[in-house]
């Protein structure tokens, strides 16, 4: 199984061979506990659900969460999250998934909360162009027409609009691991990663590329 869950730290700069700037993203990925493994015979698919260990554990968990936990053996944790895999059998409750799981050069697909930005515009929601920025347009930022007068005389579904941006899950693909610390649970993945600092993130292997 290749995946496991970790907390965005921040980004850097690192030197490669060649004396080259690499911007990273320093994620602390586990280390993980297996919870619950899951079957195609018992849940009509195969999966591993792992639960990320942190420093400080949750001070209230309901009674039947804590059941889950006690089942699988483990401590409680705040973060929880499916992998599918094609073969788990290998992984049992209780086990240790830590970064070494993957490995430098290796892509994985990441997993996360964007940034929540409010209500925006179309301009900076959609990246619209906007109008003419000079005196008396009366033009400036407006989303101009978004439908027809006499027929249909309403405005179609999906038109991009004002309204909410941010906050949603969002993965970026094939990000290439730089470098796997693996005495401290760090992976350095090449480029940006979305979320905030100290939010958490979810790395699987690349399905593409």
């Amino acid at each position: 199984m290749k995946g496991i869950l970790g907390k965005k730290i921040g980004m850097t700069q690192i030197f490669d061979e060649d004396g080259k700037v690499v911007p990273v993203t320093v994620v602390k990925a586990g280390p993980c506990l297996v919870i619950q493994r899951k079957t195609a015979e018992t849940d009509g698919y195969d999966a591993i659900q792992l639960g990320m260990v942190e420093d400080r554990p949750p001070r209230k968990v309901t009674q039947a969460r804590q059941g889950h936990f006690d089942k699988a053996g483990v401590p409680a944790m705040r973060k929880l999250m499916e992998f599918r895999v094609e073969n788990g059998e290998e992984l049992s409750p209780g086990d240790q998934v830590v970064a070494s799981v993957f490995a430098e050069d290796d892509y994985v697909d990441v997993i996360g909360t964007s940034k929540g930005k409010g209500f925006q515009g179309v301009i900076k929601r959609h990246g619209f162009g906007g109008g003419r920025a000079t005196h008396g347009s009366m033009f400036h930022r407006a989303p101009g027409s978004i439908g027809q007068a006499s027929y249909p005389a309403r405005v179609f579904p999906g038109v991009r609009l004002p309204g909410r941006m941010g906050g949603k899950r969002v993965t970026v693909k094939n990000l290439q691991i730089v470098k796997v610390n693996e005495e401290e649970n760090l992976i350095y993945l090449r480029g940006a990663v979305p979320g905030a600092r100290n939010s958490y993130v979810a790395l699987q292997a690349a399905k593409r590329g």
